[in-house]
């Protein structure tokens, strides 16, 4: 049969019949001595059986394996050196060499804040402007729910924030997280199961949580907007309203070319939108009972105003407001007439106090359904809202300021910063200290 150049099949490769000179090369002498059993005659020479030479190194092969296999299970060979055998599923590896490159792309950072009202989970990686986020989480738990009347965690309260933490945890290993610090505050400081409720998420998600201090929860809320500040003022009052506690802290903006704010003076308040609204209520607000909310807040103010006004906090006379939690971006988010709450038009925006007051009168004469109804409230926060206006109606009367700066960062944003600063850090000293090993000066032969 011809090939398609018109060769005979024999030239394009396929087998060929053995030749003659390759026949004489077996031994002379009669047919029998000469043709092995199970030749072929083809005509042109005796063909040695071919089934039977590949048997043959069949059978050959399946001894060496079987020797092989033998050979290795008495003496195995070492498994081949994983990077990272305990890094967590989810996290891909790098070829990078995080050790000598701990701020590599693939280092993840996560900031957990669980809170009276909320829980929040914030996953990023370091970059040149601070951190990018990779991932983020927020639900309301309502953790201290009954709180304020019982004195303890409920059970509902607690599953609530147990099935958000739980999501947490897996979030963070999928992720591959290498850093985190994970926070409880107000609720889990006051409750009389606190402690106990701290060991359940413990056996329950794996979450080790620690209960910050109010001076490390201020701290860590200056800290996640400091970004915020205006550098042209001499200070401000920066305030966190939560669901258990109020926050605020004096800050001074000393020094040249913009440097870091300074704390002068902060407090904590024993009340904050969930504790405010079981005690006055907060699906039905009428005019008295929120004038009522404002006093009480007021009153709780006086001590911290007194020690600013004296003069130990600082400067008071060129400062502005800023403003970091729900109840604020949510005011916000009013005021510009979001169709739907939207982080990169609220944070950072500047708005009046006259502003947030005719936000505070729409929200007042609205009755439950239509604050539950509105895109920038919702039904969580419905009968809360207007609790938080109150405190915000009492910092602004204590504190009357031309300019308000809403954020909406806060406690997480501050952790994440922290760690990563604090990592920076050690490789920096890391760093000066190998330089003074290998120099000559340092007393040895100038190698490591």
């Amino acid at each position: 049969m011809a090939g398609p150049g018109g060769a005979p099949a024999a030239q394009e490769g396929l087998p060929q019949a053995p030749s003659a000179a390759k026949n004489s090369a077996l031994p002379q002498g009669g047919a029998e001595d000469a043709q092995p059993r199970g030749a072929r005659d083809t005509g042109d020479g005796i063909v040695p059986p071919r089934k039977s030479r590949r048997r043959g190194r069949r059978g050959r092969g399946r001894r060496k394996e079987e020797a092989r296999k033998e050979a290795a299970a008495a003496n195995p060979e070492p498994k081949p050196f994983r990077k990272s055998p305990q890094k967590p599923s989810g996290q891909k590896p790098s070829s990078r060499n995080l050790s000598k490159r701990p701020g590599a792309a693939d280092k993840l950072y996560a900031a957990l804040d669980l809170g009276t009202n909320n829980c929040r989970l914030l996953i990023a990686r370091p970059s040149p402007e601070g951190f990018k986020v990779v991932d983020a989480y927020s639900r309301i738990v309502r953790l201290g729910e009954g709180l304020a009347s019982t004195g303890a965690l409920g059970e509902a309260a607690m599953k609530r924030a147990i099935d958000a933490l739980r999501i947490c945890a897996e979030k963070m290993e999928r992720r591959g997280v290498i850093r985190s610090r994970t926070i409880a505050t107000a609720a889990c400081r006051t409750a009389d199961n606190g402690a106990d409720f701290i060991e359940r998420v413990k056996r329950e998600t794996g979450l080790s949580l620690e209960v910050v201090s109010t001076e490390d929860e201020a701290r860590l809320a200056v800290a996640g907007c400091a970004p915020l500040l205006d550098k042209a003022c001499s200070s401000a009052l920066v305030f966190d309203i939560g669901g258990g506690s109020t926050e605020l802290i004096w800050v001074r903006m000393d020094g040249e070319n913009g440097a870091r704010p300074v704390i002068a003076d902060w407090t904590s308040l024993p009340c904050g939108v969930v504790t405010l609204a079981e005690r006055h209520g907060g699906v039905e607000v009428p005019e008295d009972t929120y004038a009522r909310m404002v006093g009480e807040v007021s009153g709780q103010l006086s001590p911290f105003l007194d020690r600013v006004k004296d003069g130990t906090g600082g400067d008071a006379s060129n400062f502005h407001l800023l403003g970091t939690s729900g109840t604020v971006t949510t005011i916000a988010g009013v005021h510009l007439g979001l169709s739907r709450y939207d982080r990169t038009r609220v944070d950072g925006v500047w708005i009046s106090p006259d502003d947030v007051q005719c936000v505070t009168r729409a929200l007042l004469a609205m009755d439950y359904g239509s604050r539950a109804a509105h895109p920038c409230v919702g039904q969580e926060r419905a009968d809360l809202v207007l609790a938080g206006c109150a405190i915000f109606e009492a910092i602004a009367l204590a504190w009357p300021a031309d300019r308000l700066r809403v954020a909406d960062r806060g406690l997480r944003e501050g952790i994440l910063l922290s760690l990563m600063e604090a990592d920076a850090s050690r490789r920096r000293c890391r760093r000066r200290k190998r330089r003074r090993r290998s120099s000559p000066d340092a007393g040895g032969n100038g190698t490591m």
